[in-house]
């Protein structure tokens, strides 16, 4: 695999009349194995990696709006469910309780960024209410998410 054993002749190809050939080590290194490790692990990290994003599943309304640019520090995620379930990140939260947990999570928090997931068929009042939540909480800079792909309003656009 690494180093193999070379044979040396002596006298220009003629053969020594008194013992074998001298055995020297080949000084090579064979980088094919480590090109073949870098390879399976490229290849499982991409398979693995867009099994990473973790979510809630909700059907998010369809927009022609852009993305809002990222910050370093991870995005504090706000979902309503279909059912009007309300979750953190992932963890579901009762609404009476929603407020007193946004102040602590903001006052760990550099930013006061948060985005909004809601699903495109619960009522309008109840995403209002997250929302107001949201403020009450000390977040002020809600993003709303969406799909893209979604109606223009523009009619020249598409």
């Amino acid at each position: 695999m690494g180093a193999g054993v070379q044979q040396s002749e002596a006298g220009g190809g003629r053969r020594r009349r008194r013992g074998r050939r001298r055995a020297r080590p080949m000084s090579e290194i064979n980088v094919t194995p480590f090109v073949d490790i870098m390879l399976v692990l490229l290849i499982i990290f991409m398979v693995a990696a867009p099994l990473l994003t973790v979510g809630v599943p909700v059907e998010l309304p369809k927009t022609a709006a852009n993305a809002l640019p990222t910050d370093s520090e991870e995005p504090l995620t706000v979902t309503i469910t279909a059912d009007g379930e309300v979750q953190i990140q992932t963890t579901p939260t009762p609404r009476d309780d929603l407020v007193n947990k946004l102040r602590a999570i903001a006052a760990e928090r550099d930013t006061d960024r948060v985005f909004l997931r809601a699903d495109g068929a619960i009522p309008y009042e109840s995403v209002m209410q997250v929302m107001g939540a949201l403020n009450a909480g000390g977040f002020s800079n809600v993003g709303l998410v969406t799909d893209v792909g979604g109606p223009t309003l523009d009619s020249g656009r598409q």
